[in-house]
């Protein structure tokens, strides 16, 4: 290898360190708080490659005519663990991000509407930090991404549903993994790779009704690259 070469080679290996340690430190983070739902409050940490992790908190018990997440017929504990995102997801998160300025900017609507919880998006990373918190975004863009960022939370806490009757009521694993088809199909789960575990297990599970595998089945064929 020629002097010119090994420079030209030695400038492309820098440039790819330092990019991909720029990406290394992108953390995007979004803080949800709704009282009046189980739980009432979370958090979802996402990094450029796809990696996060999720944390919630059950909070008081609301009452009956309150609403939960996903299925109404079980709570699911408190959650503390790591989560990984498709990578189509994770790069529609970031650009979302920088295209309004990592968060630094207003996103609250202030629109008279329903009180849908408070999200909160920050961002942290070479770029600077920036945050913003909203219950109806003033932005199309950043609603729909608060929207789906919950809808994300929806799915990991329904993975949780499916461990708890996995363990403790196999029979209404059959009415779960109804919901779970119904509202991944409608947009309100996304994301079924971050719940391929538990799924692969009911899959496999020669314990549980031939019907909530076949369901397993189907929804792991569907889970995000």
């Amino acid at each position: 290898m020629t002097a010119g070469r090994m420079i030209l080679a030695a400038l492309f290996l820098s440039a790819f360190v330092l990019e991909s340690q720029g990406q290394a430190g992108q953390v995007i983070q979004i803080d949800f708080s709704n009282p009046g739902l189980t739980p009432s409050h979370w958090t979802l940490v996402v990094h450029p490659d796809g990696s996060g992790h999720f944390h919630s908190e059950m909070g008081k018990k609301p009452s009956e005519a309150s609403q939960n997440y996903g299925s109404p017929r079980l709570d699911a504990p408190d959650q503390d663990r790591d989560v990984h995102l498709s990578a189509r997801f994770t790069e529609g998160v970031f650009e979302t991000a920088r295209n309004h300025k990592w968060f630094n900017e207003e996103c609250e609507s202030h629109l008279k509407v329903a009180f849908q919880g408070w999200k909160e998006l920050s961002y942290t990373g070479p770029e600077g930090q920036g945050s913003c918190k909203f219950n109806y975004a003033r932005n199309k863009e950043i609603q729909a991404l608060g929207d789906s960022l919950v809808s994300v939370a929806s799915m990991i806490l329904e993975g949780a549903r499916l461990e708890i009757l996995l363990q403790h009521d196999r029979l209404g694993l059959d009415k779960e993994m109804d919901y779970v088809v119904e509202a991944q199909g409608d947009g309100r789960i996304l994301q079924i790779c971050t719940i391929r575990g538990i799924l692969e297990r009911l899959a496999e599970d020669q314990g549980v009704m031939e019907r909530v595998r076949k369901r397993a089945r189907v929804l792991l064929a569907k889970t995000e690259e």
